[in-house]
């Protein structure tokens, strides 16, 4: 379009209005642009995460993925590439290890079979001599052998005495007790119980399949009649649950998280599942428990209700609800390392960038941690003190350095954001060798109901809801600690059944010490 001269004002007082408006409308129009340009960059960031996310790999091991998206303002300066080349290690080559099969456990019954050659083959086809045995080849396969239901016949003989019928004297019966049984009056046994509670909280079998797996052999078992089973297993062993509670939140620090569950009668559309464990890699503690607890909220009054004025340490994710708590929260370093692998996903094929100094600091922490492994608190503190905390205040001053260099809404933006929000929380596992880097044990914690609840999808009340609650924290604690889940919770059931009042006998470490 081609400015026609004729039409421009001879006064050249308008002539420089005309201009000023011309540049305060390009000047508009550039703002415009940018933040155009802003928003279709954050969006397409975010498609590119949801791509690698569902896509691309899944581990938040160095180094990143195969993006091939870049930002700009992720490109190394000088200063960034001195530390980065101060943080670089020599990487050791990691000789591949065959692998070898282990050998078949021997206290597993063996069938020999014999498998020769026919009598007439046993001579020599040169000389036609008879062959002599030098020696044999073995090996072992595994036959599975189906599981099995048998029916127990509980017989009592009745006394009475004989004189006392032929006197016309009031006769008295003799009969020893009915056995206590989990559910009085069930055909279920506690290890029938058992096995229904393992196959659904420990390998997330919904019951209309083990509905059918049971017809499969003959029994006609409704999931309506299992159903009201778990509850009334859930009512029974609630008391153990109490204590393992108590002897929780006596620990000096635990760790938290919450995860979505769907009610089918519930007021809201969403509830939770919040899960509470203690139990780490400290010299000396035998304490591994894991606790979930229901709520059709995700409320912090849910996290105060349950702690119930617990003022310990607690690892958390950067969930705000857990700061109404009176614990002392310890952040995450996992979830602040999940920010920048997603910034990583976005650069492109053997490129480096800011992030990887951060990431590169991290695994430097993470890799103190594992040599400190089972050491002991007062060790674990030391080298944390002196290795350690200088890698932090490392970290610290290079978020703080680049806060207003990186644009706050780019994902690298944010991932320092977050950072320097949860970073006062995070750098507290310093005070303390009970404490750990991350809220990793929570998370693995929850990690078996969320898997289980891809099968069964759903919750259909409350009181369902919570009973599964109870039975999760019996099956998750026993895995805990190493004990096979489907005889802990058949000898719970039933010594809780025989003997109510005895439940410090079947907290696990006494079960597994016993």
């Amino acid at each position: 379009m081609k400015l026609d001269v004729n039409l421009l004002p001879d006064d050249p007082e308008q002539l420089k209005k005309m201009l000023l408006e011309l540049q305060l409308l390009v000047a508009q129009k550039e703002c415009e642009l940018a933040e155009k340009d802003a928003i279709y960059q954050e969006l397409l960031e975010r498609y590119n995460i949801k791509l690698a996310n569902e896509y691309g790999k899944k581990s938040e091991k160095m180094p990143g993925a195969d993006e091939v998206f870049n930002e700009a303002e992720v490109t190394l300066d000088e200063q960034d590439e001195l530390l980065l080349a101060s943080l670089s290690t020599e990487e050791k080559t990691e000789q591949k290890v065959k692998p070898k099969r282990k050998p078949l456990p021997p206290e597993l019954p063996r069938k020999d079979v014999i498998i020769d050659i026919e009598d007439t083959d046993k001579t020599c086809d040169c000389c036609r001599n008879s062959l002599h045995k030098m020696g044999e080849s073995s090996s072992e396969t595994l036959e599975f052998v189906p599981a099995h239901i048998k029916v127990i016949k509980t017989i009592r003989p009745k006394y009475t005495c004989r004189h006392c019928e032929n006197n016309g004297i009031e006769n008295h019966i003799k009969m020893a007790p009915m056995p206590a049984t989990p559910i009085p009056k069930s055909i279920a046994t506690a290890s029938l119980l058992s096995q229904i509670i393992t196959c659904k909280y420990q390998f997330g079998l919904p019951l209309y399949r083990q509905e059918t797996m049971l017809s499969d052999i003959g029994i006609e078992l409704s999931r309506q009649t299992m159903s009201s089973w778990i509850l009334r297993c859930a009512t029974l062993l609630e008391p153990l649950y109490m204590r393992l509670k108590a002897i929780l939140l006596a620990e000096p620090a635990i760790h938290a998280d919450e995860t979505p569950l769907k009610v089918i009668k519930a007021e809201k559309a969403t509830s939770y599942m919040w899960v509470y464990c203690c139990g780490a890699d400290v010299l000396g503690s035998n304490t591994n428990i894991v606790l979930f607890d229901y709520h059709n909220s995700r409320k912090a009054q849910c996290a105060i209700d349950f702690l119930d004025g617990y003022q310990g340490y607690m690892h958390v994710d950067g969930y705000k609800a857990y700061e109404s708590t009176q614990a002392t929260l310890v952040a995450c370093l996992a979830h602040i390392r999940r920010k920048f692998i997603d910034v990583k996903k976005l650069q492109g094929k053997k490129k480096t960038g800011k992030v990887d100094i951060v990431l590169n600091l991290i695994g430097k922490l993470y890799g103190i941690e594992k040599r400190i492994k089972g050491k002991s608190v007062e060790e674990k503190l030391a080298i944390r003190q002196s290795q350690a905390k200088p890698i932090v205040t490392t970290l610290y001053n290079w978020l703080i350095e680049h806060k207003e260099k990186i644009p706050p809404k780019s994902k690298l933006g944010e991932a320092i954001s977050y950072s320097l929000n949860q970073f006062e929380k995070f750098q507290r596992y310093l005070e303390d060798g009970r404490l750990s880097i991350d809220n990793n044990r929570a998370e693995r914690a929850v990690k078996p109901f969320v898997i289980g609840r891809k099968a069964w999808l759903f919750s259909y009340t409350n009181t369902g809801a919570n009973a599964s609650a109870i039975l999760y924290s019996l099956v998750e604690t026993a895995k805990a600690n190493n004990l096979l889940v489907h005889d802990y919770i058949a000898t719970c059931l039933q010594q809780i059944a025989e003997k109510p009042n005895n439940i410090d006998a079947l907290l696990p470490w006494n079960i597994k010490h016993s």
